[in-house]
């Protein structure tokens, strides 16, 4: 099977970064594709779901008529939705999206507290997403990098329950909270880059320290979830999540990660591809892929960190 052709053939989201990451293609071509994203397929869908005050369903974490009682989490409320459209790599220039994102700094207010949606709230987990998208968008939320900065644990990560006396970090928290870093660190302005790195360096110890999976008093797993491959993957950690996020930051891999690509690897099927092996649940605008089936998602990603990884061995 030609996987690379099997990629192309899917949204615009999968199309553009497969070019990007997977070929040679020109620039122009990869724009081209990428520009797609906010017209066509899920990017579209899911700029069209957003209220006419550019939220989504009514809420910053969760909708505005949740009650509680839902299997799962709902994934619906504008904190997924940004961080969707994120992955999906939509141009953030594009005048949908930047309508989009001024309606939520001027409407978007956290459940927490009432604070305006990218002043950030309480939890790590959130703020770090919250920085994630902010960077992204183009909005400045370095008030949110500084609470961020002093909430570092003494073990390198962080703790959505360190409020309540928490002082070991968590894998969940920590990766919300790097992912958010490194998208700050590549749009900030030199002055605030050094400390941002540096806070980013020691989260990243404490996950290569328990090589991306293992507990590091005893070396045993610390959660069978962390070897199954969910897309959108929202809060959730996982070992592929994780990967994908030390080949964005760039640099030679680490030889701790030598287990976790194994892993990778051990699940690609005999055609090539990788199974999307969960969704996690709860009420959703709509499915990008069906469990147990094969994924694009999780083939794009496996197949990008596998080549980052040989790349490494050059």
């Amino acid at each position: 099977m030609d996987i690379l052709a099997w990629l192309l053939e899917g949204d615009p989201a999968i199309r553009w970064q497969a070019l990007h990451d997977l070929t040679d293609a020109p620039a122009e071509d990869v724009a081209a594709a990428r520009a797609a994203v906010a017209t066509e397929g899920w990017g579209a869908r899911l700029l069209a779901a957003a209220d006419p005050d550019g939220l989504w369903a009514g809420g910053a974490c969760f909708p505005a008529d949740d009650r509680g009682d839902e299997p799962g989490q709902p994934w619906t409320a504008t904190m997924h939705a940004l961080q969707t459209l994120v992955l999906l790599g939509i141009d953030p220039g594009e005048p949908a999206v930047q309508r989009a994102i001024a309606g939520v700094a001027e409407h978007g207010r956290w459940e927490h507290a009432g604070q305006r949606y990218f002043d950030g709230e309480v939890e790590p987990c959130i703020n770090g997403r919250t920085v994630q998208a902010g960077a992204y968008f183009g909005v400045d939320v370095a008030p949110i990098v500084e609470r961020l900065l002093a909430e570092q644990l003494d073990d390198g990560g962080w703790n959505c329950e360190a409020e309540h006396g928490s002082v070991r970090s968590s894998f969940h928290t920590s990766i919300d909270v790097l992912d958010g870093l490194l998208a700050y660190e590549r749009t900030a302005g030199a002055a605030h880059v050094g400390d941002v790195r540096a806070a980013r360096h020691r989260g990243e110890e404490y996950l290569l320290e328990r090589h991306l999976l293992r507990r590091r008093s005893t070396g045993q797993l610390v959660d069978e979830a962390f070897t199954s491959f969910a897309f959108p993957y929202y809060w959730h950690y996982d070992v592929l999540r994780a990967l994908d996020y030390f080949r964005a930051a760039g640099g030679p891999p680490d030889p701790r990660v030598t287990e976790a690509v194994g892993l990778v690897r051990t699940k690609r099927r005999p055609d090539g591809r990788w199974l999307l092996d969960h969704v996690h649940p709860g009420r959703v605008h709509f499915h990008l892929e069906q469990a147990g089936a094969p994924s694009r998602w999780n083939t794009l990603r496996a197949l990008r960190v596998l080549r980052w990884w040989a790349s490494g061995a050059d």
